[in-house]
């Protein structure tokens, strides 16, 4: 999801950038990964190995710069196993932070008035997130361009 204060066409440009990115990163080390229908409710994106033995989907978060996650109202709705955060990212160096949906329900924040619940960016900027695609469990041989 992209930055709720950025002009709707700048959200849906800063949504697609992390989407795509994730999927880039996760394309070239080894996953199938094929987006979903854009606002459906669920994962953004499905993702399988080769042999389609290992499925899981991903929910991707996108901002154009480091500010809180807002994940709604109810965090048991929460879906997706996997949580990709990208921020910068409209930028040549977009950062990812890799969550299971039990991290991010752990570190969400509810509003003081018992609204909306929130991922801070001290919640998941952390090193244990940070470029962690390697989380996402045993992943295939990386494809090879060079003989």
């Amino acid at each position: 999801m992209a930055d709720q204060k950025a002009p709707p066409k700048w959200r849906q440009l800063t949504g697609n950038s992390g989407l795509n990115y994730a999927a880039w990163q996760l394309s070239r080390r080894g996953w199938h990964v094929m987006p979903t229908i854009r606002n459906a409710r669920g994962s953004d994106l499905i993702v399988t190995n080769i042999d389609e033995t290992v499925f899981f989907g991903v929910q991707s978060k996108a901002l154009s710069k480091r500010n809180a996650v807002p994940l709604g109202e109810f965090t048991q709705n929460l879906r997706s196993d996997w949580w990709v955060i990208t921020i910068n990212a409209n930028s040549d160096n977009p950062i990812c932070y890799v969550m299971q949906k039990d991290e991010v329900r752990q570190l969400a924040l509810q509003d003081k008035n018992g609204g909306a619940f929130w991922l801070e960016p001290s919640a998941y900027d952390r090193d244990e997130f940070r470029e962690a695609w390697h989380r996402m469990g045993a992943q295939p041989e990386p494809l090879s361009l060079t003989p």
